[in-house]
């Protein structure tokens, strides 16, 4: 049997009660599944089971990864695959094959540029070409917007300034009364009692109240 399809990327899904095939969209690899043809002939004997059970491995890894296949092994399958099958049913099936190929073709567009079959959501219209030979313009556009648009985002934010402390005070005071961390107020956060720093007559740090010696110098203070 002599294949020629329209494209190389294709799968056949074809079995003994029928045909059916699905061709792949050279860019984005998504597939058409032509329309079930029921076979009308009737195959003499029984069928292969190692050959029905390869074909049937090879429908479902189609359908369910979309993978497609070079012509050269699909015609290395398919010829396998047609072992033990009658006469009629090979001429069933090329008589489908021919079909689904018009019907699969319909939903295609071959890229001038490119040769590659490319289906419906990756053609551009305007150009007539293939997405990959020529993006779609409003799309680069919006695209390109959007990355420009968070990058400022970034530069703005990194130019804002987010925080007003003051970072040399890293120390958290503890509240002379209840030992407790007071917080950043004039009264402690927890029993209320007045926070007062001993500034040191040395090195003006400055020191919790209570404190008998400066935390920065050693300084004896005053009571």
């Amino acid at each position: 049997m002599s294949l020629q399809p329209f494209t190389d990327d294709f799968a056949d899904n074809s079995s003994e009660a029928g045909f059916q095939f699905t061709f792949f969209c050279a860019n984005c690899k998504e597939g058409y599944k032509t329309n079930f043809i029921e076979a009308k002939s009737t195959q003499k004997g029984k069928f292969l089971e190692t050959v029905g059970g390869f074909l049937g491995a090879a429908a479902q890894i189609a359908g369910k990864y979309n993978v497609g296949y070079g012509i050269d092994k699909v015609t290395d399958v398919i010829s396998g695959t047609h072992e033990g099958m009658s006469p009629a049913w090979r001429k069933e099936y090329d008589a489908a094959f021919k079909q689904a190929q018009v019907e699969a073709k319909a939903h295609f567009y071959r890229c001038p540029k490119c040769t590659q079959w490319v289906c419906e959501n990756c053609w551009n219209e305007q150009e007539n070409l293939c997405v990959q030979c020529a993006p779609r313009e409003a799309i680069e556009v919006a695209a390109g917007r959007a990355k420009k648009k968070a990058q400022d985002i970034a530069a703005k934010v990194a130019g804002t300034q987010v925080f007003t402390g003051n970072v040399d005070e890293t120390k958290q005071t503890l509240c002379p009364e209840c030992g407790k961390p007071a917080g950043s107020g004039k009264f402690c956060g927890n029993c209320g009692a007045s926070i007062e720093f001993k500034k040191c007559p040395k090195c003006g740090g400055k020191n919790p109240a209570g404190t008998a010696f400066c935390g920065n110098c050693g300084e004896k203070l005053k009571k």
